[in-house]
C-alpha cells in the first residue's frame, strides 16, 4: 500500500499551483488552487472547484504521455488537489506549440484569429513573470544558459509529440486543439547532478491550452475567464464530463 506523502516546505507559489517539499528530497508535491489569472495577474478570481478539475486532467494527461514516450515528473495524485511528483529543476523556457492563429501571435502579428497554420508553430518564451515572459529564440537560450543545445532538440520533439498525442484526443471530443504551452525540467539520474534527462513538467490543462469546440468555435479553456465569454467553472465541469465520461464529484 503506497503512503501519502507528507506536505513539507512551501517552495514555490504561483498563480494557480503551489509546490511543497516532502520528506523525500527527490520528490514534490504539487498543488492545484482555485485562483484563476489573466493579463499577467491583473485579473484575478476564485474559480470553484477549478484546482481539483486541473489536477485530475493535468494526471490524465501525464499518464498518456508517458505511455507514448513522454517522460513526466509526474507519478500520482494525493487526495482531491496534489499530485507526487519527481522533484526536477525547471528550464526557464517555456515552449508554445500552435496549430492555428489566435491569442498573442494574432495581436502581435495584426492576423485575424481562426486560420489553421500549414504545420504547428514552436516557440519560445523566458519564464519570468516579471517581465511577462517575453518571446525569445532559441539561440538567445543557450547564450543566456537557459538551456543546452540537446535540451531544447528534446523540448523541440517532446512538444511536437504531444501535439500529436492532443490533437487527436481532443479531436475525438469534437474539439479542436488550438496552442497549448508546455514546460520541461532536469531530472538528476545519478543522485551527483552530473547526469540529467528532459522531462515534461509542470501541467498540461485547459489553463494552458487553447481548445475551440469544432463546428461552433465556442470558448473551452481559459479564454472563458480572459474574455469574460462565460462561467469558467462551469466551462471546466463540461470539459472534465467530456474527458472522463462523468460529472464531477
Amino acid at each position: 500500500m503506497l503512503t501519502d506523502p507528507t506536505r513539507g516546505e512551501l517552495l514555490y507559489s504561483g498563480k494557480a499551483k503551489q509546490v511543497y517539499a516532502t520528506e523525500d528530497p527527490r520528490r514534490i508535491l504539487m498543488h492545484y488552487t482555485d485562483g484563476a489569472t489573466a493579463f499577467n495577474g491583473l485579473k484575478k478570481a476564485e474559480i470553484a472547484d477549478k484546482g481539483v478539475i486541473n489536477c485530475r486532467i493535468s494526471a490524465f494527461f501525464m499518464e498518456k504521455m508517458a505511455a507514448n514516450g513522454v517522460p513526466t515528473a509526474f507519478e500520482r495524485i494525493v487526495g482531491d488537489r496534489d499530485q507526487l511528483c519527481q522533484r526536477v529543476e525547471i528550464i526557464p523556457v517555456e515552449v508554445v506549440v500552435r496549430n492555428v492563429i489566435a491569442g498573442g501571435l494574432a495581436k502581435k502579428l495584426g492576423l485575424s484569429e481562426g486560420t489553421r497554420l500549414a504545420a504547428p508553430l514552436v516557440e519560445h518564451f523566458y519564464k519570468s513573470d516579471s517581465l511577462n515572459d517575453p518571446q525569445i529564440n532559441e539561440e538567445t537560450a543557450v547564450l543566456l544558459g537557459w538551456a543546452r543545445p540537446w535540451e531544447l532538440q528534446a523540448m523541440r520533439e517532446y512538444a511536437l509529440r504531444v501535439n500529436e498525442i492532443l490533437i487527436e484526443f481532443w479531436g475525438g471530443l469534437n474539439i479542436d486543439l488550438v496552442d497549448f504551452k508546455l514546460e520541461f525540467g532536469r531530472l538528476n539520474l545519478d543522485g551527483a547532478g552530473c547526469a540529467t534527462a528532459v522531462v515534461l513538467a509542470d501541467e498540461i490543462t485547459p489553463d494552458g491550452s487553447r481548445l475551440w469546440e469544432r463546428g461552433t468555435g465556442r470558448k473551452l479553456d481559459k479564454d472563458v475567464f480572459r474574455r469574460d465569454l462565460g462561467d469558467l467553472s462551469e466551462t471546466y465541469r463540461e470539459l472534465y464530463s467530456r474527458i472522463f465520461g462523468a460529472a464531477l464529484r
